[in-house]
């Protein structure tokens, strides 16, 4: 540790340390435009400039290593004339535009300009004038005359997201910011560039002149997306969802969201919302009140189970919904005496419940690996976020392997690609096994051949200390995910590895731990999709997008005398009897188990939108209507508490009822294998399938071309 004297007090640091550093220590506040705390040093805006003694001049904060004994003042008349002086020059080329830029408000530039701008420029010629420039559909560079060079955008692409699609060209007063690797910026992390920005250079192209800061209320919410568990600040102006930005959380997301967690929020205003109960009488859809439509799917209900049996009830429920409303909806289908409920819509293998598939580790460990194997997973598409973290392993020494089917890029160095179709997965992995076993000196209870890059994932595995086998969204849908699971468990074991799904949605691990799939004799989502079932509720689901069946499902579903459907948007319209308008993440209380099990809770942000309800409470509702016991709960929060996932105080759910092990063998995969099926990352559930601006990028039209094709 070094000791430095900062304005007086005596502050402790690490050496190598830099004054900034020192300075977030102890609490006192640095101007400073280029430093931040996630991205590397610059020094390029030299608004930090502070008064070093023995030092000839003023020195940046950002890239001053402290030593023993240095002496800081920040706040003396050297250190204050300097910064001046920087906002002198910065402000030389601004233009005069904060009452229409979007930006104005929470605008770093315009905060400091207070304490340290003058109030008038000895600046009188003309203005530089940068053209703008169209990168996509997410961000706004339309006015890059504002942009002061702090470099933030292009270290973010660099050493966050991976890919340097900003750049700075020419030099001096030509310099500016333009897109070098093509025309558009294409990141799925892309909107965390706007977050950093300390001007208003780069801007939200959705959001963009839609409302002042000053009249949003902040509310805190979790992304209802991939299993990260985001936490988000959701901002509202006159009960609509405005606009969405990063809560920091360290342990979760850091300060940083997938551009998915951002802009799905305008599906939710979208045309395609459902704000009225519907009927289908003729074949014409009636708008109804809410205990007509309840009333006509309970006595459905209780018709169908008199006439064909409780068995020929069930429901398909998507594992975005929260805990509260997947455990109603699990409860109301057992309470009438079926077993047919399933959340593993997208699934080929449905082996026995043996525990909760999660992380297998924290989520923040990510980032300190130094070996990794990935089976089944497009990392950076699937999981931008645990990508994200994966790639600051790499660059600080990390070795990553994959098992995947065709080439990706992954925006990082990837020491071995092994590529192989799906159903030689469990074939290639065994070969695996097998370089293991002869790396440890021991043998294979699996056989296999030791092939050349079987033997170099072998040799990574073996090095390293901090080590993870992830099995990703393909391989948990995999015909025989089970087989990929034991030959992983060995893996882990004989080289030290964790092992861990990624898992594929928000609330994954929280279905399993609710029981949301059949215990022992109902039927799983791939026999209810192919229709064997006389009344399903299909909660928060468009089977012909989330399941494995896809479109095959509708003709599965067309056999049910009743198809009830509870979802915030106009869908299933053709398969449906019944729609249920029920309240997005924004309109409802809730909570979501995220990868590694922590469970977090949330609340509505704005009320429900026309006659939408919370599904917990229309589950609530009919079950009271059915007759059923345990449906007398009040509040979200007392489904939640009845569920006793955790420990008091803990947010992590308790450790026995989480399990990657298995009790099943390997089996060799069949010739005739189906493909496993992933969404893919605008396609992923009912919000970012309804979002304009995601549709129109990159990633989501490479979607649909992969699809016509």
């Amino acid at each position: 540790m070094v000791e430095i004297e900062l304005d007086g007090q005596k502050v402790e640091v690490n050496e190598g340390s830099m004054v900034m550093h020192a300075a977030e220590k102890a609490g006192t506040y640095i101007p400073h435009f280029c430093y931040h705390k996630k991205l590397s040093i610059a020094a390029n805006c030299r608004m930090c400039l502070v008064d070093v003694e023995k030092a000839p001049k003023p020195m940046p904060a950002c890239a001053t290593p402290v030593t023993q004994g240095m002496i800081v003042r920040t706040k003396s008349d050297k250190a204050i004339k300097a910064q001046q002086s920087v906002m002198e020059f910065l402000l030389i080329n601004h233009p005069l535009d904060c009452p229409i830029c979007d930006q104005g408000g929470e605008c770093q530039l315009q905060d400091l300009a207070v304490g340290y701008g003058g109030s008038s420029s000895r600046y009188a010629e003309e203005k530089r004038v940068v053209f703008h420039k169209d990168v996509g559909p997410l961000i706004s560079m339309e006015e890059m005359s504002r942009c002061i060079h702090c470099t933030r955008c292009v270290r973010f692409g660099q050493e966050v997201s991976g890919i340097m699609e900003l750049g700075m060209i020419h030099r001096g007063e030509h310099s500016e910011i333009t897109t070098i690797a093509g025309e558009t910026v294409d990141s799925e992390l892309s909107g965390n560039m706007i977050d950093i920005c300390p001007v208003g250079a780069l801007t939200s192209k959705p959001f963009r002149y839609s409302a002042r800061t000053w009249e949003l209320s902040r509310r805190k919410s979790v992304s209802p997306h991939d299993s990260t568990g985001a936490n988000l600040i959701v901002q509202v102006k006159n009960h609509q969802v405005m606009r969405v930005v990063p809560l920091e959380n360290d342990a979760v997301n850091e300060c940083w969201i997938a551009d998915r967690d951002r802009f799905s929020y305008e599906a939710l205003n979208g045309p395609d919302r459902l704000t009225e109960p519907m009927l289908k009488q003729g074949g014409e859809w009636k708008t109804v009140d809410w205990q007509t439509a309840l009333e006509y799917v309970a006595n459905g209900l209780k018709q169908i189970g008199a006439n064909h049996g409780s068995a020929s009830i069930g429901a398909l429920v998507s594992p975005h919904s929260t805990v509260e409303e997947l455990h109603l909806a699990t409860e109301l289908v057992r309470g009438l005496g079926s077993d047919s409920i399933d959340h593993r819509l997208r699934h080929a293998e449905f082996a026995p419940f043996e525990g909760a598939r999660w992380l297998g580790r924290p989520i923040a460990s990510l980032t300190d690996l130094q070996r990794v194997l990935v089976v089944g997973s497009n990392l950076r598409k699937d999981h931008p976020l645990f990508a994200q973290r994966i790639r600051q392993a790499v660059r600080k020494g990390a070795q990553v392997n994959a098992l995947v089917e065709s080439a990706q890029d992954w925006a990082m160095p990837v020491a071995q690609f092994q590529h192989a179709a799906a159903q030689d997965w469990v074939a290639r992995l065994t070969d695996i096994a097998a370089a293991v076993a002869q790396e440890k000196g021991i043998g294979s209870p699996f056989g296999g051949e030791i092939t050349a890059q079987a033997a170099a994932i072998a040799k990574s595995l073996a090095g390293g200390e901090r080590k993870a086998v992830l099995l990703g969204n393909a391989a948990a849908h995999h015909a025989n995910a089970n087989s990929l699971l034991v030959l992983a468990n060995w893996i882990g074991e004989h080289t030290g590895a964790s092992v861990g799904y990624l898992t594929e949605a928000a609330n994954t691990v929280g279905a399993q731990l609710v029981g949301t799939q059949p215990r022992a004799h109902g039927l799983n989502a791939a026999q209810m999709l192919a229709g064997g079932l006389k009344a399903v509720l299909l909660l928060n689901t468009e089977p012909a997008f989330d399941s494995a069946a896809g479109q095959s499902a509708l003709q599965g579903l067309n056999k049910a005398e009743m198809v009830v459907t509870l979802s915030p948007f106009k869908t299933n319209l053709d398969i449906s009897d019944v729609l249920l308008p029920i309240a997005p993440f924004t309109e409802t209380p809730g909570s979501f188990v995220n990868a590694e099990g922590r469970v977090q809770s949330f609340h509505a942000v704005v009320r429900p939108l026309g006659n939408t309800r919370p599904a917990w409470k229309v589950l609530r509702v009919l079950g009271n209507l059915l007759g059923l016991k345990g449906f007398d709960f009040e509040s979200a929060q007392d489904v939640l508490t009845h569920l006793d996932l955790t420990a008091a105080g803990d947010k992590l759910v308790h450790a026995q009822r989480l399990n990657n092990s298995t009790s099943e063998a390997v089996r060799p995969s069949g010739a005739q294998e189906a493909r496993p099926v992933s969404a893919s990352i605008y396609q992923l559930d009912g919000l970012v399938r309804r979002s304009p601006s995601l549709q129109q990028t990159a990633d989501a039209r490479a979607a649909r071309d992969e699809v016509n094709a």
